[in-house]
């Protein structure tokens, strides 16, 4: 068996947000958003996904939509690479989504809460801040922490932090994330994952033999297109260092890396990756070996 990776607009959208998607996406939700609390009985998919219609995909953000049956809304999106002002959109959204709720004339009364769910395929924050691989946001008073209105929530899961294996899925979040991260890799469905039903019908969402001609043509165009980008990314972190100080070379300087030689030649390299994986997300190979085996001199560049 050949799984589809859930990171690719199609497959997300077809896992999570299809008309009979319904138990997949409460499980889901019950485990990410709810800790593993099964707070969540029923919920209505709003504009799922339909087979015969597709979109060209112009970033690489998808949504997943949903009315709970506690009267809230979930908004869930799948960010693959970490580009400028993405911090900034997420809440932009939210707030716009929360806003929208309302036509002319209606009171605020109407409006109900808003959840947003970001899973990030790159590591948002470093874990200076926090080691914690799923985040929750709300408006709270600043010395008290008490919440001002539990209306809008913005969570985080950043799926470089799981580190886990198969043999040490816990949790129902666990098994969640682990499929999301690592459901191309399998070939068979593990009997851990198999266990929960809701799983074991999202992989045979995810199963290649399943999909037909035409929704593997749209797969293959998505997964090309975040693979050039990925390249682009690369390719440009190659040549900066190539060139040197004149063309570029100072990818470390416009993140503000700012590190003195006195800290050491590895911490220079630590911190060189850590801002870098910070802008562009995970680094290939190759990229990370040719920055580890770098010059004290052009290191020391990166690091102005």
């Amino acid at each position: 068996m050949k799984f589809i990776s859930p990171k690719t607009d199609f497959a997300f959208k077809k896992i999570f947000g299809s008309i009979h998607s319904q138990n997949i996406l409460i499980s889901f939700l019950n485990a990410i958003v709810y800790d593993n609390q099964n707070i969540i009985q029923s919920l209505k998919i709003i504009n799922p996904y339909n087979p015969g219609v597709t979109n060209t995909m112009k970033e690489t953000y998808f949504d997943v939509k949903a009315l709970l049956d506690n009267g809230s809304t979930v908004i869930i999106e799948m960010q693959v690479l970490n580009v400028e002002g993405f911090e900034k959109r997420v809440i932009y959204n939210l707030a716009k989504a929360y806003g929208n709720q309302l036509y002319v004339g209606q009171g605020y009364m109407m409006l109900t809460p808003f959840i947003a769910l970001k899973i990030t395929d790159f590591v948002l924050f470093e874990n200076e801040k926090t080691e914690k691989m799923i985040t929750k946001f709300k408006f709270k008073e600043e010395t008290g922490l008490f919440n001002y209105q539990d209306e809008l929530t913005l969570m985080f899961l950043e799926l470089p932090k799981f580190n886990k294996e198969l043999s040490e899925l816990e949790t129902l979040s666990d098994k969640w994330i682990y499929f999301i991260k690592s459901a191309p890799n399998l070939e068979v469905i593990p009997s851990s994952l198999g266990e929960v039903s809701e799983i074991e019908a999202a992989l045979n969402i995810a199963n290649k033999a399943n999909l037909n001609n035409e929704e593997l043509e749209e797969l293959e165009k998505q997964e090309t297109l975040i693979r050039d980008k990925k390249g682009q990314i690369s390719l440009a972190i190659k040549e900066g260092i190539g060139i040197g100080r004149e063309e570029g070379i100072g990818i470390g300087r416009e993140e503000g890396i700012g590190i003195g030689m006195e800290i050491g030649r590895e911490q220079i390299v630590k911190q060189i990756l850590r801002q870098i994986r910070r802008k562009f997300g995970e680094i290939a190979p190759e990229v990370k070996t040719q920055i580890e085996q770098l010059s004290m001199e052009k290191l020391d560049i990166l690091g102005e």
